[in-house]
């Protein structure tokens, strides 16, 4: 292992494919590797083994998890009662003590298994409805009450003795685009930015958040480059918000950096402008985990070969992302326990007689799958349905004469034609409510994680 290799690996925070540690990542912790960033697909009946191997490699090795809550959740599999509401639901509720309890009960729970980092809050004000990828990850549309809830959130997860990272910076709330399928670029002007996006970044490092994580999006009112990439609005996080702490990139597989500058090369410029660790991202979504390693890890050593990237900025880099690993370790854990169902069955929205007969069938009519949730397949709903009813069946034909469940999140036109000729179908809106709800006979449940699924299928069979 060379100087350079044990500084590069440092920064780095790569994904990997399976419930167990590959020869290639336990060769790179053993030359100084960051940590590992965790998805569903390492996510078994064997985690505690899997996170109590991984930081058996090297002392201050990081485990890191998306566990939002809600839809984006890697815990909600192999333990029961582990659905946790929507950052919506709870800005709906609008009770800060209930979203501090969660986010506790989250960074307890990640702290049980092994979980050093939780990936949350979205610290996003989602100000555009038709936003794809944020919607009910978000606790709402204004400032004010984003920022109120965020730092709750942070001090729920890092109260348990788990780090909280506030993303997605400097605002990921008022894009029409996916970043992980293309470049978004918000065009609004700098003092807008600056009053809508901000404050709840601002209030979070305030509130003492360990890790703030970056937006691939572009800004042009304050820079050309992706906010991942930017100098200037890195600058901004640093100097005008005082954070001193790690700043993450989000994964650079993401094409919005992958189908552009490349991955490489945009781990280059985004610890050039002042990223500490850069998440590599998730190997499930189609390509070879080490493969993926060695072409951010290869740019890195090869621009500090040529002098593109300061050595001193890359050290400087390495020792925050270790002061965060000393950090948790020296946290004291601590626990929350509250049923996340509560809180979905509070905001809860019934319109008509909702109650379906036996055999009941799932149509999916949601616009696309948001591939933050890192999860396919059929919807939650008709999982909690079918196990209430064993019968319950799911896809895309309705068959005659069985009550019809339709999971929805937006308004469509296959909605419409559904409606049209079933009447008596059950909408389940799972999307984020705004200018449209579903007409009766419907429930709205803010949310499609686990939690929001399980309220469903409770007042359909009430």
């Amino acid at each position: 292992m060379t100087r350079d290799e044990a500084l590069v690996n440092g920064v780095l925070l790569p994904g990997f494919t399976g419930t167990t540690v590959p020869g290639w990542l336990a060769r790179a912790a053993d030359a100084g590797l960051a940590g590992g960033c965790l998805f569903a697909g390492n996510v078994g009946p064997g985690l505690r083994e899997l996170t109590a191997d991984l930081h058996g490699r090297r002392a201050g090795f990081l485990v890191a998890s998306d566990e939002e809550g809600g839809s984006v959740t890697r815990l909600d599999g192999p333990w029961p009662n582990s659905g946790w509401p929507s950052a919506a639901a709870l800005g709906r509720l609008d009770d800060v003590a209930v979203t501090e309890a969660v986010a506790a009960g989250i960074g307890g729970r990640c702290r049980s298994l092994g979980i050093d980092l939780a990936l949350a809050p979205v610290a996003d004000v989602n100000a555009e409805p038709d936003n794809p990828v944020i919607g009910v990850r978000s606790f709402g549309a204004t400032p004010e009450l984003v920022a109120r809830h965020t730092v709750a959130f942070v001090r729920g997860v890092q109260g348990a003795g788990t780090a909280a990272t506030a993303k997605h910076f400097p605002g990921h709330g008022c894009t029409t685009v996916d970043s992980h399928l293309a470049l978004p670029v918000i065009g609004a002007d700098a003092a807008t930015l600056r009053a809508r996006d901000l404050p709840p970044f601002a209030a979070a490092v305030a509130a003492g958040v360990r890790c703030v994580l970056t937006a691939h999006v572009r800004f042009p009112a304050l820079d050309d480059r992706p906010a991942t990439m930017s100098p200037p609005l890195l600058r901004l996080l640093r100097r005008e918000l005082g954070f001193d702490a790690v700043v993450i990139s989000d994964a650079v597989d993401m094409a919005a950096i992958a189908a552009t500058v490349g991955m490489g090369p945009g781990a280059v410029a985004a610890v050039a402008a002042g990223v500490d660790l850069v998440c590599i991202g998730n190997p499930q979504n189609g390509y070879d985990d080490e493969t993926g390693y060695r072409e951010v890890r290869d740019a890195l050593l090869a621009a500090l070969a040529d002098g593109t990237l300061p050595r001193e900025r890359v050290a400087e880099a390495g020792r925050r992302v270790a002061q965060l690993a000393d950090g948790v370790r020296a946290a004291p854990a601590g626990r929350g326990d509250v049923d996340g169902t509560q809180v979905v069955r509070r905001v809860a929205e019934v319109a008509g007689d909702v109650r379906v007969g036996p055999g009941a069938h799932v149509v999916d009519l949601r616009g696309g799958r948001n591939i933050a949730d890192g999860r396919a397949g059929e919807p939650r709903v008709a999982e909690a349905l079918r196990r209430r009813d064993p019968a319950v069946t799911a896809g895309p034909a309705a068959p005659a004469g069985r009550p019809l469940v339709v999971v929805v999140d937006g308004p469509s036109t296959a909605f419409d034609d559904v409606r049209a000729a079933r009447p008596d179908a059950v909408a389940v809106h799972v999307g984020l409510p705004g200018r449209w709800r579903p007409p009766a006979p419907s429930v709205t449940v803010w949310g499609d994680g686990p939690a929001h699924a399980a309220v469903a299928a409770e007042l359909l069979h009430q």
